[in-house]
């Protein structure tokens, strides 16, 4: 007979019998050759998971520790975590396989139905409506998707997640996953990083003729140019007068490195001009000089419980726009970075393939190995994308 809180703690912690106890030993840098293998496990782990639907994961809560949202919400993260799986298979050199998983996938992602608000302050479903219309602007764009009937529903379904996200902008002009009262239809709290992460796609889509707003971007980017500091970090949300005080605090450069990479990289592309070259490296410089605060925290259960209030599902999400940000940089750069940035991803990666830098729910399972590939093929030559 099982022991109950023995069962209890593998519901919690998603126990892998072939996760390794401790991260892989791997060097301060990484040739592009050296990171194939690990790009292709993470591709075989995202064929081997996938459902007979096309998606993965499930819409029901998979892990003890999540208790306490609404039912929609674990639908919300499933869908969310589709779209960036979907964007991982379209970033890898193709096969017979993996293209017939990416159309089931885009299928699923594009005909299952929209998530709705879970409740008057949980309202999760933003994390779908922000990747999942970032995900069908760049599988718009993906030449192993160009059939007729692909580009129709990939763009039927960008347009109605654009229209979840001009729901849910902020009066302040950003987005974010939860809500303070008094509670209405908009909402009144936005963070720099949800923000941040639609600016290009909301400028992609605008060129495609998608019906994003151009106040809709204007205020986007407004938003997250409030957020930052004159230190090159971006405050978690926008409060009038930023107090830091203390050893530690969350908008410090320490509690902000995962914001830094996103925010710039956002704002490069909305062609702010005070994002240069020098303030992109600085902020990937202080990624790199404190990466030991994301390694504090990666896999630990309880949100923004690291110093300077870092949280685990800070890590791949930080890696993943660090990843964006370098390739702002002058090409001469960017194999440098890559090869910097590579390790801390690689070190991390299970033997089946799959990765998780919080809790082992499938939808985050999904997402942490998605950003993971993504990460890591953003520093391949154009050849092996």
């Amino acid at each position: 007979m099982i022991c109950l809180p023995v069962l209890l703690c593998g519901l919690a912690l998603g126990v892998q019998d072939d996760e390794p106890d401790q991260p892989q030993d791997v060097g301060p840098s990484m040739a592009r050759e050296d990171v194939y293998e690990h790009v292709d496990r993470g591709v075989g782990y995202l064929l081997n998971t996938m459902n007979e639907d096309g998606s993965w994961s499930t819409k029901a809560p998979d892990c003890i520790l999540e208790l306490g949202f609404a039912l929609e919400t674990y639908y919300s993260w499933q869908v969310a975590a589709q779209a960036l799986g979907c964007m991982a298979l379209a970033a890898v050199p193709a096969t017979d396989e993996r293209q017939a998983a990416l159309e089931r996938g885009v299928r699923f992602l594009c005909e299952t139905r929209l998530p709705r608000r879970g409740a008057d302050w949980d309202i999760d479903g933003v994390w779908t409506a922000l990747y999942g219309y970032v995900g069908c602007v760049e599988l718009l764009g993906d030449e192993q998707l160009q059939a007729e009937e692909l580009q129709a529903l990939l763009t039927k379904r960008a347009k109605e997640f654009l229209g979840e996200l001009r729901r849910h902008q902020a009066l302040s002009g950003g987005w974010a996953y939860y809500d303070d009262p008094p509670y209405d239809v908009i909402p009144t709290w936005a963070t720099s990083f949800c923000t941040a992460l639609v600016l290009p796609a909301l400028l992609e889509g605008q060129r495609r003729g998608l019906g994003v707003e151009q106040k809709m971007i204007d205020r986007a980017v407004r938003y997250v140019r409030q957020c930052a500091l004159p230190n090159g970090a971006y405050t978690y949300d926008l409060t009038p007068v930023p107090r830091i005080s203390g050893v530690e605090h969350i908008n410090k450069v320490e509690g902000s490195l995962g914001r830094i990479q996103v925010c710039n990289w956002g704002l490069a592309a909305a062609g702010v001009e005070q994002v240069t070259s020098d303030v992109v490296r600085e902020g990937l410089e202080a990624f790199f000089d404190h990466h030991g605060f994301l390694d504090h925290v990666r896999t630990r259960p309880i949100p923004h419980e690291g110093f300077h209030a870092n949280a685990g599902y800070f890590y791949f999400f930080g890696h993943y726009y660090a990843a964006k940000a370098i390739d702002v940089l002058p090409e001469a750069e960017r194999e440098g970075y890559h090869a910097r940035l590579r390790p801390h991803l690689c070190k991390t990666q299970w033997k089946s393939g799959g990765a998780s830098d919080f809790l082992d729910s499938g939808y985050m399972v999904t997402a942490s190995t998605s950003y993971l590939i993504l990460s890591l093929q953003a520093g391949l030559p154009a050849d092996a994308r």
